[in-house]
């Protein structure tokens, strides 16, 4: 018998084999050591989402009493708040319009300036004394009602709760509400 053509004692016989255990070993290895930093950054990523709303009560300082004509006859303001998503915050930015009307001393109605139909802008018009919604051409009163017969608008203009500090700063708790629908559903 030749000796260079027995097997070698030391050659595995299925190589294949060994070699699977290897990659098999390095993958499970790697796969365990990937797991603490990929958790580290998911936490990190989604700890925006899991903070509680900083907004706070809602209310925004809008005007001074001094701005509101005492004859009850709405005006417009824009609100510019803070703008805060999960990740981003935007300081003092525009955020809505609503229209204020002073109904007494100390008593304020805050209306949104959009109409609950479809989310148009709404205009007062001061020779009629009502809003307009351009959109769908119905009219709302002062008191944000609607005066169109057969307007598709399913409600009358969301109010809006108000509140006087500090004597004389108006604050108004803005918000958005759903589109039509029936009720007044905050989104």
């Amino acid at each position: 018998m030749d000796p260079s053509s027995a097997p070698h004692p030391e050659t595995p016989a299925d190589p294949g084999r060994r070699e699977f255990l290897t990659k098999a070993c390095t993958v499970a290895v790697g796969g365990v050591a990937t797991i603490p930093p990929l958790l580290g950054g998911i936490a990190v990523a989604f700890d925006p989402v899991r903070r509680p709303n900083p907004s706070g009560t809602g209310f925004v300082r809008v005007t001074r009493l001094e701005a509101l004509p005492a004859d009850g006859v709405p005006r417009k303001f824009t609100v510019v708040s803070d703008r805060v998503d999960a990740w981003n915050k935007f300081p003092e930015t525009p955020v809505g319009a609503i229209y204020l009307r002073r109904i007494s001393e100390t008593e304020i109605v805050a209306l949104h300036s959009t109409c609950p139909h479809a989310g148009c802008f709404v205009d007062y018009v001061p020779g009629r004394n009502h809003f307009w919604c351009p959109c769908h051409n119905s009219a709302f009163g002062v008191d944000g009602s609607i005066e169109t017969v057969g307007s598709p608008s399913a409600r009358g203009l969301d109010g809006l709760a108000v509140e006087i500090r500090n004597g004389n700063e108006v604050w108004v708790k803005f918000q958005n509400f759903r589109t039509g629908s029936a009720e007044q559903i905050p989104v």
